[in-house]
């Protein structure tokens, strides 16, 4: 794993470390916050946070913030978003965990908690139910079930077919009532702090990849299926007010939780 301290973060968490590492023959940017203090314990899985389309691991910094110093917490850029390179070709989410799993390989990890937040929430539905034994628990964040649900409002549509609100901070305060809802219906001002640390935005492709990395994927004749525990949360409200939300995902994956009944599938990579 190759160290740099110049790959665009903008604020880190004590201890935590930013890198560029090789994962199955592409390149990932990733950061990693160790567990630390007395609370820290090695039989703890890390959390493993996976972001919505078009967002750099920078964008939830406000959420890793918030957590407890006792928890391990990996973050990482898709190919082609923030600072992972682009892929030379198209990718689908039901080829990502094959490489997530490798990331957590690396990291000498057999298994990890799991929060996707949006698109995020989907590429975590998929690892728990390709993977199972490699997901503890599942943390999804204003997810949804893919091309089988019921599909968001056309002017809300128009404006995830394009990266421009990472890319433009005007444009991203201006749809931020539209598409966020929440605190930033009466606050969009506040998408400019959110969505716009001082990251590498990616290439424009980067994005394009990520968003037909989707087409033709949907959990729905499985998600009820999968066997981790799971919480539902809220979409940038997890950014916006993580000191209320944190606490919340912790309680459920500190909570002593029954395991469901029923026969493991998938592998265990």
């Amino acid at each position: 794993m190759a160290m740099t301290d110049n790959l665009g973060m903008r604020r880190r968490s004590v201890g935590e470390r930013l890198e560029l590492v090789t994962v199955r023959g592409r390149t990932l940017r990733i950061a990693v916050r160790p567990a630390r203090g007395d609370l820290a314990d090695a039989a703890r899985p890390p959390l493993l946070l996976c972001n919505g389309i078009g967002g750099s691991l920078e964008l939830l910094q406000p959420f890793v913030d918030a957590l407890g110093p006792h928890r391990e917490v990996i973050r990482f850029d898709l190919p082609g978003i923030g600072g992972s390179p682009p892929p030379p070709a198209p990718y689908h989410l039901t080829t990502l965990p094959w490489l997530v799993t490798g990331l957590l390989d690396l990291l000498g990890h057999r298994q990890a908690d799991v929060l996707g937040i949006s698109w995020g929430g989907g590429l975590a539905q998929q690892l728990a139910a390709a993977c199972p034994l490699r997901v503890r628990r599942l943390v999804l964040v204003a997810t949804g079930t893919g091309m089988l649900m019921v599909p968001a409002r056309p002017n809300v549509l128009r404006h995830l077919l394009t990266p421009q609100r990472h890319r433009d901070p005007g444009y991203a305060v201006r749809m931020a009532a539209e598409i966020y809802g929440g605190t930033l219906r009466t606050q969009p001002d506040r998408v400019r702090e959110l969505l716009h640390p001082a990251a590498p935005a990616g290439p424009r492709r980067g994005y394009y990849y990520q968003l037909l990395a989707g087409v033709g994927w949907t959990s729905l004749p499985w998600l009820a299926a999968l066997e981790q525990p799971t919480y539902p949360g809220g979409h940038l409200e997890l950014i916006a007010s993580p000191r209320l939300l944190a606490p919340m995902v912790e309680g459920f994956l500190d909570r002593d939780i029954q395991p469901r009944l029923g026969r493991r599938k998938g592998g265990q990579r």
